[in-house]
């Protein structure tokens, strides 16, 4: 049976990946929708190659121009974000995969979830900002998340046959980023240009830089807690910059299994997309005799703050999480645009967390209002660091 999927995101690094991935099964998956932000451009080009129903365009202002360039076609054109909520729930959609990067992503989501769908997760500020909500809607309508983060796919790989088993704890492997022997004073000079150099993975920029700040490996903590409800001791963070190690499951009786594969997000959204199932493909194989050494250390978390931040978030609970996730985004941000230094990420996220309101059982009106306060409190902070300077 073909498989209709919604791509949200599409333009991003992993809807591209994901849709070269689906073009090498056409007897197996039909790209039903597109959605993208911004860049309708690509997305037009995208809808050509696969034409798809519906695209959506998050950003209104661009809605004539998309339209314009697929008026030679049947492809119905849309757009906003109450459009790709819309969309989503649609019964000619089997498979949503959710890629849209940061909070904006998280309505459409839990509409998918809503309706049932079958999730394929890449965006995690879904499950960090809205854990307990997203698990009792997952409860309540039948729908089914499967992560596509190569750590969280590992980590579900290592789990598939061992129902009942009892776990100890897990590893989430983490390459370090490209600053990781780096000494605190030298971190002071790292400019965006640098940072988004990832040494093994391509990335978009927010989740580049997450990574280089470890913010990105909290993030992958705090929603482990919920996709394997699992608590916050049992989650265990270790550098492996070979990247070739996905992620360990310990179990209690001292078995320890790990999922290994070269770094192609490619792998991950496949098994998301046809899990328990593997399809053959011809992607590039792991060859362990040509000189590849795995090496593991512990993470620094007082050169690299974000993760201990995001330890203190998922332990505090309620809007927490919500707070870190939206202050970390204002901080990349301001990061980039050259406002503050990359070791003033932290001290953005940490005041935030500090001076935005708490509450230990918020609702999702509740998790909206944080989400505005944390930036709004993080924005204010960066002004007087910047009039600091």
């Amino acid at each position: 049976m073909v498989e209709r999927i919604a791509i949200l995101g599409s333009t991003g690094s992993i809807g591209t990946q994901a849709l070269d991935v689906i073009s090498r099964f056409p007897e197996r998956f039909h790209v039903e929708v597109l959605a993208a932000g911004n860049n309708y451009e690509i997305l037009a080009s995208q809808a050509l190659r696969f034409n798809p129903d519906i695209v959506v365009i998050g950003n209104s202002q661009y809605y004539q121009q998309l339209r314009e360039l697929l008026k030679d076609t049947q492809i119905k054109v849309y757009a906003g974000s109450d459009a790709i909520e819309q969309v989503v729930t649609s019964s000619a959609v089997d498979v949503v995969l959710a890629s849209i990067v940061g909070y904006s992503g998280l309505r459409s989501t839990i509409a998918a979830i809503k309706a049932g769908k079958k999730i394929a997760l890449a965006n995690k500020e879904t499950l960090v900002v809205a854990g307990s909500i997203i698990e009792k809607l997952v409860r309540e309508s039948g729908s089914r998340v499967l992560p596509v983060d190569s750590e969280h796919s590992a980590i579900l790989q290592c789990l598939t046959g061992e129902m009942g088993n009892p776990v100890e704890h897990i590893s989430l492997t983490a390459s370090g980023g490209p600053f990781l022997h780096f000494s605190s004073e030298k971190l002071n000079e790292i400019t965006p240009k640098m940072a988004l150099k990832h040494p093994n993975w391509d990335m978009g920029s927010k989740i580049t830089i997450d990574s280089a700040s470890l913010m990105n490996k909290g993030l992958e903590v705090i929603e482990a807690k919920w996709l394997f409800d699992l608590n916050p001791e049992q989650i265990k963070v270790v550098v492996h910059p070979q990247s070739i190690i996905h992620s360990f499951v310990h179990f209690t009786d001292g078995s320890v299994k790990a999922q290994l594969g070269i770094p192609d997000m490619r792998v991950p959204i496949l098994y998301a997309l046809t899990y328990p199932e593997r399809l053959t493909t011809d992607l590039p194989r792991l060859d362990l005799l040509k000189g590849c050494s795995l090496t593991f250390s512990e993470p620094d978390l007082k050169r690299f703050r974000n993760l201990s931040l995001a330890y203190d978030a998922l332990k505090e609970g309620g809007n927490m999480p919500c707070i870190l996730n939206a202050a970390n985004e204002v901080a990349v941000n301001a990061f980039l645009e050259e406002q503050i230094a990359f070791t003033q990420m932290p001290d953005v996220v940490k005041y935030s967390m500090e001076n935005t309101e708490f509450s230990s059982s918020p609702d999702l009106d509740f998790l909206e209002v944080s989400d505005r306060s944390a930036r709004e409190v993080a924005k204010d902070f960066i002004i007087k660091l910047t009039n600091k300077k």
